[in-house]
């Protein structure tokens, strides 16, 4: 017996914006928020739309080119990385990046034999003070002679 799957799906036509939008996402190693891939986006094309951004962000979840991600700040950030990946998130300014560290895919097997849950993945964030507050703190703190916060 064949089987054939119809995908009824419209395709969708190539957008040079869309393609900006991509290439902006790729670009940051910081996860850009909407607005501040709005933000660069307008630097090329001044009249880009905040809609037209949001727009063609879920054009780019849907097909799977990028990924959101929550880093507890409220705020929908996107990554082009969609493979699994460990992020650092800083506490003083927020800034968020990828973060180098080999995927544990042992966290992921543990999890599953030890629960009755469907575990189909996990997502680790590590928090503290990125290296540059950590200068800036520095510097603060030796400007004042050595006296701490």
């Amino acid at each position: 017996m064949i089987r054939i799957i119809i995908n009824m799906k419209k395709p969708r036509r190539k957008s040079a914006q869309r393609e900006k939008i991509y290439a902006i996402i790729r670009a940051s190693a910081e996860h850009p928020t909407a607005k501040e891939v709005y933000d660069q986006l307008r630097k090329e094309s001044p009249a880009a739309g905040l809609g037209n951004v949001y727009r063609n962000i879920g054009i780019l979840l849907e097909e799977g080119r990028i990924v959101r991600r929550d880093f507890g700040d409220g705020i929908e950030h996107f990554d082009a990385v969609t493979n699994l990946h460990y992020h650092f998130v800083c506490e003083s300014c927020g800034r968020v990046v990828d973060f180098s560290l080999p995927v544990q895919d042992s966290i992921t097997e543990l999890a599953r034999r030890n629960t009755r849950h469907t575990v189909t993945g996990h997502a680790i964030q590590f928090y503290g003070t990125c290296e540059e507050c950590n200068i800036k703190s520095a510097d603060i703190r030796g400007k004042r002679g050595g006296e701490k916060k």
